[in-house]
């Protein structure tokens, strides 16, 4: 899943730093995980488009971990 480092390219996380990540997550750990730039990723929860569930705290937006490591297929 690991994209590389190259400007504007964000770096995969590893099955272990996944299933390691706490209840929620701040939307850029969730871009990272599923491979979206940080603009993208923003541009999708703005519009509700996101492909797990986000929640909307203030300004902040979290992403739901069970969500997204089902999306990734390593719910357990």
């Amino acid at each position: 899943m690991s994209e590389g480092c190259l400007a504007g390219q964000t770096t995969g996380m590893s099955r272990e730093e996944l299933l390691a990540l706490p209840v929620a997550v701040d939307l850029e750990t969730g871009n990272r995980a599923l491979g979206l730039g940080r603009s993208k990723g923003y541009e999708l929860a703005k519009r509700g488009q996101y492909p797990c569930r986000v929640l909307r705290l203030g300004n902040a937006y979290r992403v739901v971990t069970a969500d997204l490591l089902a999306l990734l297929g390593l719910a357990a």
